[in-house]
């Protein structure tokens, strides 16, 4: 199987971002100072820009969990996909391993098997 190394949200990933937000906001506030707007409303328009931004976050990981496009689910989605590959294949080997005779017998089993399962429902 594939493996695909997923970034998790740890403690110090969750402190980092904050700190990054965090920094934004005074890159824009000073920004914004440099552009000429006054402290008021150079707070406000940092923080007016770091609203969006967190409102356009959880616009786009509403729009993942609606349209089923979250990271989990993609991961379970590729998991399965490989796992029943690997089966398919291990079953395909060792259907093939066996003798004609244990061929026929299994299939005959199998046949048998699902008809008088049905029959007892």
């Amino acid at each position: 199987m594939d493996r695909v190394r997923a970034k998790t949200l740890t403690r110090a990933r969750v402190l980092q971002l904050g700190l990054v937000v965090f920094l934004l906001g005074a890159i824009g506030y000073w920004g914004f100072l440099a552009g000429g707007l006054n402290e008021p409303f150079a707070g406000i328009a940092s923080a007016g820009i770091l609203v969006f931004v967190v409102l356009a976050w959880i616009g786009s990981y509403l729009l993942r969990v609606v349209t089923g496009k979250m990271t989990f689910i993609e991961q379970r989605k590729r998991y399965r996909d490989a796992y029943e590959k690997l089966t398919e294949t291990e079953l395909s080997k060792r259907f093939d391993a066996l003798s004609e005779e244990e061929q026929i017998r299994l299939m005959e089993d199998l046949q048998g098997g699902s008809s008088s399962n049905k029959t007892s429902d």
